[in-house]
């Protein structure tokens, strides 16, 4: 795609950037086969070949409009449109770009400003389990869009973290989030390790991976929570005490892996953030050695029924990252399944957006249920705690991390 980039963005970091992605794409289409927005509302700016001239007509100059924001606004990154694109665009970095130079030129409506700064500030924030604990004890008297939001207090046994010390060990991103509303997925990942001789460890000082802010356009402040947690993490990723830092969100996950695109620039930073890159692994990674040392400790046939499988965006397309938890958890016992159509799209949560876009996100999660419905599966599992929490409000079928059913099966 030829592009003529407007002078305030002609070399500078951002617009070369874009100038290189946006030369790759032919404008064929097949993007917008997969993109979840067109399905659903049918515009051609609301799909990525659209969503790609609009940030092109914006980097050249053209006047940026509301509109403008609110076609990028509806992206739900979900990277669906990389797998698909047989020219190699990478849409997920030019959309972020896009974002940050609709952000400075457009300005939002008082109400979306609060909005966006309270989930960026209070999602990431040290108040938000004492708050998700305020809203559990309250439950039952939430209105149903705010309960659906606030799942029901863990149990004594979410708590419960293994003690044993052992040779191999990982570090553990806990998240922002996940120990506050569905802890469990922290603690069934550590037993299931420990399991398999594997010692789970946290940095206490790491929190956010980053993707909060930087998805809610607030660039710098997903950067200083990047560095944070590189320098958490730093001490026993240096003294070569991990062999892994593990992610069980794959959200975070595919975040992580990006340091040392997004620290490059930073010379303090940019030789760290690449080690801690590569040294980042789903915990789907570490399926194939852990289905051996497992395999007579889970007892599978005490879970009986269909497991219907969710593969997050962030781990089938961001990550690319396709198959390893099925194949993991069948060789483990397990009768897991995926939906016979459309296993491929996003469910709708999209880390901020079902708050942000409530509208869409329900209809795709429910086009997610609908799809996942002819398996009558015992539960459903996904890999990403967004994921999780946004199908089971639409669902009574119990929904959990896949980590969690190895864990109840574990002798």
């Amino acid at each position: 795609m030829q592009t003529h980039l407007a002078p305030e963005f002609a070399g500078t970091r951002d617009g070369d950037a874009a100038e290189a992605i946006l030369r790759k794409c032919v404008h064929c289409g097949f993007c917008t086969a997969t993109c979840p927005t067109y399905q659903l509302l049918g515009d051609e700016l609301d799909g990525p070949r659209g969503r790609i001239y609009l940030i092109k007509q914006v980097l050249e100059g053209a006047p940026v409009t509301r509109a403008t924001q609110q076609h990028l606004d509806r992206c739900l990154t979900c990277r669906n449109c990389e797998s698909t694109c047989p020219s190699g665009v990478q849409y997920g970095q030019l959309v972020d770009i896009g974002r940050r130079v609709v952000e400075e030129k457009v300005a939002r409506p008082g109400g979306e400003r609060s909005v966006r700064w309270l989930l960026k500030e209070g999602l990431t924030s040290p108040l938000f389990k004492p708050a998700m604990a305020l809203g559990q004890a309250v439950r039952p008297l939430l209105p149903a869009t705010l309960k659906k939001k606030v799942p029901p207090r863990a149990g004594a046994a979410a708590h419960r973290w293994p003690t044993r010390e052992h040779a191999r060990k990982v570090l553990l991103l806990q998240g922002c989030v996940q120990p506050a509303m569905l802890p469990n997925i922290n603690s069934a990942t550590a037993r299931v390790l420990d399991a398999a001789g594997i010692q789970t460890l946290v940095a206490d000082d790491a929190g956010c991976c980053g993707a909060i802010r930087s998805h809610l356009n607030d660039h710098e402040g997903g950067l200083d929570d990047m560095r944070r947690n590189v320098d958490a993490w730093w001490p026993k990723v240096s003294s070569g005490a991990v062999e892994a830092i593990v992610m069980n969100a794959s959200g975070c996950g595919v975040m992580v892996k990006d340091y040392d695109r997004a620290l490059a620039h930073d010379p303090a930073y940019a030789e760290k953030a690449a080690r801690i890159a590569a040294l980042t692994r789903d915990l789907s990674e570490l399926l194939p050695e852990l289905v051996p040392a497992l395999a007579h400790k889970v007892h599978a046939a005490e879970h009986p029924g269909v497991h219907a499988y969710h593969p997050p965006c962030t781990l089938q397309h961001g990550q690319r990252l396709r198959g390893g938890v099925e194949a993991g958890l069948r060789a483990l016992g397990f009768d897991v399944r995926t939906a016979a159509n459309e296993s491929h799209l996003c469910c709708g949560s999209a880390g901020t957006y079902s708050v942000l876009q409530p509208e869409l996100s329900e209809k795709l999660r429910d086009r997610k249920l609908s799809n996942l419905q002819p398996l009558a599966p015992a539960s459903i599992v996904s890999a990403n705690i967004g994921c999780i929490q946004h199908l089971q409000g639409g669902t009574a079928t119990p929904v959990k991390h896949w980590i969690e059913l190895v864990d109840e099966a574990l002798a």
